[in-house]
């Protein structure tokens, strides 16, 4: 009996640290289906929303932005020459790909030491954070999810600057941000989870 309970123990310990890893839900294109997939995390974004007074759907739109709902993307390598790795492009990882100096700021400020980028509840906590500053600081509304996201990629500093102007591929992703962050808000809408 003790050796079944054994084996059994050892089963469900390396079951428990395994498993999906940092795969991501099936149909990004419909937000629908990803929170029923992962019902928790509609919890958490509706938790950001109360708090920061970001919508579900914004969050929802950056994030598949940024790394599609996969809890530890990063950004690719760098090569020399084509073929000798330099490092990584940037610090970013995790859900909301926020770079390693952001992400400790708003540990220190939010008293979070031990929020981790790749847990979904604290990536959009840290993201509803992010864009709640971003409206104070530049008056962006919460509900625009072009310059929110703008402001998101490049910085307040660079957003004020506006350094995204001189980015013609930032400013169709950041349009295709918005354009998502309307078709997930009115699909919410429809399966009832707005």
């Amino acid at each position: 009996m003790k050796k079944i309970f054994t084996a059994l123990a050892f089963v469900l310990l390396v079951s428990a640290c395994g498993g999906g890893g940092g795969s991501s839900p099936n149909n990004l294109d419909n937000a629908c289906s990803i929170v029923s997939q992962r019902a928790s995390w509609l919890k958490d974004m509706k938790a950001v929303e109360r708090k920061w007074g970001v919508p579900v759907h914004v969050q929802m739109a950056t994030i598949h932005q940024e790394s599609k709902f996969v809890s530890d993307a990063r950004t690719p390598f760098r090569y020399a020459i084509g073929v000798i790795p330099m490092g990584r492009q940037s610090s970013a990882y995790g859900f909301s790909q926020a770079l390693d100096a952001t992400w400790k700021e708003y540990q220190v400020d939010q008293r979070r030491q031990s929020a981790k980028r790749d847990k979904f509840r604290d990536a959009v906590d840290f993201m509803g954070w992010y864009m709640d500053g971003s409206s104070e600081r530049l008056g962006i509304s919460k509900y625009d999810a072009r310059n929110q996201y703008l402001a998101y990629h490049e910085g307040r500093t660079g957003f004020a600057r506006g350094s995204y102007n001189r980015k013609s591929w930032l400013l169709r992703v950041s349009q295709a941000v918005a354009d998502r962050s309307e078709m997930y808000r009115y699909q919410l809408i429809s399966c009832g989870k707005a």
